[in-house]
């Protein structure tokens, strides 16, 4: 019975493959990796030989049989393009298939965005939350955004240029004018941590869209919001996303446990500003459309 290694390869420094993470690609019998042609020349540079296949987010499935087959005969090693396999990059798919099989996992750590991003914020010094990407329709986007809000704490999130200003603007309406690290290129030639404010960094990012790959860092709430267990702050924040009343109550809901009845009447008597796409206060002809607010089959408004 061979041993799935989950091996982090460099976000862009090719000095940050640790000297374990050599060797075990060397004696790895297979190496699965996210793109082989992209892998090709970092195995290149290390000297390293051995067979590789590709696995990524379109084949996982079927490749996940090949490569459990393959760890009755050997050890694989699991590498994805930069960074840590699993963290928000494939990997999940084949790391529970080999334990519900029987074989040892084993991580060998190393360069990941995520941590890189955190420990250059100065932003985090404890609990925070990590939403990788954001979804891009409105609905499940506004959703993401608030239950990160609903939280207080800090949370990281993954951007492309194009989106970063209007993801910027997002999190202004929903949490203020709250500090933020965008982070770039981290490790390479051109990596910029650059620390401010969600307004001025929204200003900066519209005036000259910046190139490269980005990680966001949020600042949590601190003192301007109550515990996550308070449901009026939990609620005002879901509100201040961009969440009408009953999906508020929805995910308020699950964030307290209290009924979404009443969580529902309490989202209602938030007014949020129109500037955040939304009315302060539902018009009499809306009152009737919801009377019955919280039916399973509703969908998130678009």
């Amino acid at each position: 019975m061979g041993t799935l290694f989950v091996v982090a390869t460099p976000i862009g420094n090719l000095d940050d493959l640790s000297v374990r993470a050599v060797r075990i690609l060397r004696e790895a019998s297979l190496i699965a990796a996210e793109d082989t042609r992209h892998s090709r020349k970092l195995l290149a540079h290390f000297g390293i030989d051995t067979p590789m296949i590709s696995y990524h987010e379109h084949n996982q499935r079927e490749r996940r049989d090949l490569l459990l087959r393959s760890l009755e005969a050997g050890d694989v090693a699991l590498i994805t393009d930069a960074g840590t396999p699993a963290i928000s990059d494939p990997g999940v798919d084949l790391v529970a298939a080999a334990h519900a099989a029987g074989h040892a996992v084993s991580p060998v750590p190393g360069p990941s965005s995520l941590a890189a991003a955190v420990s250059a914020s100065g932003l985090v010094d404890g609990p925070f939350l990590s939403l990788g990407f954001l979804p891009r329709e409105r609905g499940p986007r506004q959703t993401a955004i608030g239950r990160a809000a609903a939280s207080g704490l800090p949370f990281v999130l993954f951007e492309s240029p194009h989106r970063l200003a209007d993801t910027l603007a997002d999190l202004e309406d929903a949490l203020g004018d709250r500090d933020v690290v965008v982070a770039r290129e981290l490790t390479k030639l051109h990596e910029e941590v650059r620390p401010g404010r969600l307004r001025s960094l929204r200003s900066w990012a519209e005036g000259a869209p910046p190139r490269g790959e980005i990680a966001l860092v949020v600042a949590g709430a601190g003192d301007e919001q109550a515990a996550p267990d308070d449901a009026a702050s939990v609620v005002a924040a879901l509100r201040r996303s961009g969440l009408s009343p009953s999906q508020a109550a929805r995910e308020a809901a699950t964030i307290t446990g209290l009924p979404r009845s009443e969580l529902y009447a309490m989202a209602r008597s938030i007014a949020v500003a129109s500037s955040a796409g939304l009315e302060g206060e539902l018009s009499v002809a809306d009152e009737h459309t919801l009377e019955q607010p919280l039916r399973d089959e509703e969908r998130p408004e678009r």
